[in-house]
């Protein structure tokens, strides 16, 4: 599984210039005027893993399949989305179908690119971003817990769960607090999913600064890692301009234009980072002559699940996953080595996945 991230924010704070670098496709038509983005546009990208590399290396794969991550620029939100201004509905209706929310805030000054409310605040943005998708979320639920008065009385015990669960959603609301700042026990956390609250999403704030901020932040960025330390959430800092000039280059022409911007890495390798760790995901491998390949699971996954990732048969005739750890199938260059040096693990239905864990699984058909 990969996973899907859509990417919000107010018009013109540079979304589909981001989302144009990140898929290197010229899809999302950026342009200096609000909803120049009608329909969410979607784009799917390598995660880029170097252990991957390293892996097919050393088992001669003649091919290589890294893991996916899906983005969708979704338009521009303004003041009044939740009662449909702009294009509110289809737009709040468009971020209910991804896992994770990228809320991109203008951290730059430019006069030739203009903002909706005409002044630089990226705090009072993503407070006007939060403020329309929790009033969205007020109205659903209310509607919601309207229609679940006649199952209650009927004794139906799925509508007196989903009720409790709703009412849990809305006290925090009403207090000005998004849903997922609300605890919720492992036993209910599908059917809390299950609700597609907006503001229950799992948010990820990416600061948008000119080029010579984005090494370090500026004043806009350093206002916005604040904030988000306040709520418990992550920031990430990423120029889009740069972002945009690299994806036209070269890998190698890539690497040295990042080296003289003062750079270590493409903010895409940091934003999908930021995104694993956000949604709690990690990699495992599969390789051998024919392919190496990563695929993702959630922290915490059994071996018979992570199994079922490759195909449904492998999970349902699970009987034992052959595991080397990353560093040792590297160390003892390959899986002969691995085997010799009794780094290679039987693993039963009980194992909890590792990142980086290189697997091979036997089942029954």
């Amino acid at each position: 599984m990969g996973f899907k991230m859509g990417i919000v924010g107010l018009p013109n704070v540079g979304k589909s210039t981001l989302f144009n670098a990140l898929t290197k496709t010229a899809a999302a038509q950026a342009a200096n005027f609000p909803f120049c983005t009608i329909e969410p546009n979607v784009g799917e990208v390598a995660v880029p893993d170097g252990r991957l590399h390293a892996l097919a290396k050393l088992a001669q794969s003649s091919q290589i399949i890294p893991t996916r991550m899906t983005f969708v620029d979704i338009a521009g939100l303004v003041k009044g989305a939740s009662k449909g201004e702009g294009l509110g509905n289809q737009f709040l209706a468009n971020i209910r179908e991804v896992d994770a929310i990228a809320h991109v805030l203008r951290c730059f000054d430019d006069k030739d690119v203009t903002h909706v409310d005409d002044r630089i605040n990226p705090v009072e943005d993503a407070e006007t971003i939060e403020t329309e998708l929790m009033l969205a979320d007020i109205e659903s639920i209310e509607k919601r817990t309207a229609g679940l008065v006649r199952k209650i009385r009927g004794g139906d015990k799925e509508a007196v769960e989903q009720d409790r669960l709703l009412k849990l959603a809305l006290d925090a609301l009403e207090k000005g607090q998004p849903a997922r700042s609300v605890e919720i026990s492992e036993d209910d956390r599908v059917a809390w999913k299950n609700l597609q609250l907006l503001t229950s999403k799992p948010t990820l704030f990416v600061c948008n600064v000119d080029e010579d901020s984005a090494s370090d932040g500026n004043k806009y960025s350093q206002q916005v890692e604040k904030m988000a330390a306040e709520q418990g959430a992550g920031t990430v800092i990423i120029s889009a301009q740069i972002e945009e000039e690299i994806s036209q280059l070269e890998e190698d022409e890539a690497e040295l234009f990042l080296n003289e911007m003062g750079l270590s890495e493409a903010g895409l390798d940091r934003l999908i980072r930021a995104g694993y760790e956000l949604l709690q995901l990690e990699t495992y491998f599969t390789c051998g002559p024919k392919e190496a390949r990563a695929w993702t699971v959630k922290k915490g996954t059994l071996a018979p699940q992570a199994a079922g990732v490759i195909h449904g048969d492998f999970e349902r005739g699970f009987i034992r996953a052959e595991t080397i750890s990353f560093d040792d199938y590297v160390n003892c260059r390959g899986e002969a080595g691995a085997k010799e040096a009794g780094k290679m693990r039987v693993e039963g239905k009980s194992y909890l996945v590792q990142d980086g864990d290189v697997m091979h699984f036997l089942f029954n058909t």
